[in-house]
């Protein structure tokens, strides 16, 4: 009777925690759904003040633009009308001053023809003298109507019917955009932000990537073109930051609506240049080293060892210069100062004419020469931790990757010792050569 009783206590305390787990279950779907429903709420009212401003925007606009043009047409009715008035005001003028000195020529005369009765004859002769000078046979010519201009405004009444249908056509309303970031991944010193299509029916010809820190309001543009992933660089360890991606369908001009903003953040310290080394020049965040015109040159060392297994390693390649057979890029386990390359032990790397190095042996493999844009990844996992049975001595092995302009090399690492963390370095022996590592 008393295991019964102990099954059946046993089966209502499962029965319970089974309920509790349901209960919180369910209250995480409360949650979801809270949530869900703000930011359709949000996204509605959002949208709805976007339309009322754009709109009452496009109206003050074309407002302008039609004032504009009005008053450019009167401009123009303006100028006509004052070129053409000129010159009918010219011979108006012309004209007045013919008719006045007619009606002086007529009284003139008349006295001289009344005045001949009893006196002089001099003044008739002179009379007559100056009205032939005054040639009364010459008149002005008036243009005619037909040749005179006749304003008038022509209006196309189908414009009306053009901006009618454009209006009608202005804008659509998307209930989800059409791309969504997918993944976002921390890196050292930054996030890896990765998007993908949701919409079917859209093609995308240009991304567009924005961030700020999660409590700032202003994001700015940190990316602009073809690709679906980028690493956002210059980010502040163990701070969250937000993430929003947008697209520009094909042959488009404007921008697909803004993907849900994500938050994400790092917790690795972004990989730094070793400073004070004669020889490189250093950014202000010690992530690009420059090979200058100092004599001086040697293994530029990282300032810690910041690359852990599991993670990528990036150097990109800025800038070049004059290629030496000693030029390296790649990792170590301590700095050994003094060296002139990677090329030693306890390193792997890649010189900038491609050919691999382990240990200071040059592998038969080798990957194409590294140019202005090139970006040399390394990738490292540890094998195996036990004591090894090869003829090598080692008892630490690690199995690295080594890619560069679309091709890559795969080999083993074999060590003496375990590797927690491990260094990165470059060496040129010229200067031009410009790295930056993240």
């Amino acid at each position: 009777m008393e295991l019964e009783t102990e099954a059946l206590l046993q089966e209502a305390r499962e029965s319970v925690e089974a309920a509790r787990t349901y209960r919180r279950e369910l209250q995480q779907r409360l949650k979801g759904l809270h949530l869900a429903r703000q930011q359709i709420k949000e996204s509605a009212a959002l949208t709805r003040d976007v339309l009322g401003q754009h709109f009452n925007d496009l109206k003050g606009t074309l407002r302008k633009l039609l004032d504009e043009r009005l008053v450019s047409l009167l401009q123009e009715v303006d100028t006509i009308e004052q070129d053409s008035i000129k010159p009918l005001e010219e011979c108006q003028k012309l004209i007045e001053h013919g008719v006045s000195t007619a009606d002086e020529l007529v009284r003139e005369g008349e006295n001289a023809i009344h005045g001949t009765i009893g006196e002089d004859r001099d003044k008739l002769c002179s009379f007559t003298k100056k009205a032939l000078h005054i040639q009364l046979d010459s008149l002005p010519e008036v243009p005619a109507l037909v040749d005179v201009p006749c304003l008038s405004a022509q209006l196309d009444d189908s414009l009306l019917t053009i901006v009618k249908s454009e209006i009608f056509k202005h804008g659509t309303i998307a209930s989800r955009p059409p791309i969504q970031i997918e993944e976002l991944i921390e890196k050292p010193g930054g996030i890896l932000v990765r998007w993908c299509k949701v919409d079917d029916d859209f093609i995308p010809q240009d991304y567009r990537l924005q961030y700020c820190k999660s409590n700032a309001t202003h994001f700015e543009d940190v990316y602009v073109g073809s690709e679906t992933e980028f690493i956002v660089l210059h980010i502040d360890p163990n701070v969250d930051y937000q993430f929003r991606v947008c697209a520009r369908g094909d042959g488009r001009q404007e921008w697909s609506p803004w993907s849900v903003s994500q938050i994400g953040h790092t917790t690795l310290v972004p990989h730094e240049w070793a400073p004070g080394f004669d020889g490189y020049s250093l950014s202000s965040r010690r992530n690009i080293a420059l090979r200058n015109d100092s004599q001086p040159g040697g293994v530029l060392y990282s300032k810690a060892p910041t690359y852990y297994c599991g993670q990528t390693l990036t150097f990109r390649i800025e800038t070049v210069g004059p290629v030496d057979k000693k030029d390296s890029i790649g990792v170590c386990v301590e700095q050994q100062n003094g060296c002139d390359s990677l090329q030693r032990d306890k390193a792997v790397c890649i010189s900038t004419n491609g050919a691999v190095f382990v240990n200071g042996k040059e592998m038969t493999n080798q990957l194409p020469a590294v140019t202005s844009g090139s970006a040399v990844t390394f990738d490292m996992e540890a094998v195996n931790l036990g004591p090894s049975n090869n003829n090598e001595g080692g008892n630490f092995k690690l199995r690295v990757t080594i890619s560069s302009n679309n091709r890559e090399v795969v080999f083993d690492w074999v060590l003496d010792q375990c590797c927690g963390s491990l260094y990165f370095g470059c060496s040129f022996s010229y200067p031009g050569w410009k790295v930056l590592v993240f």
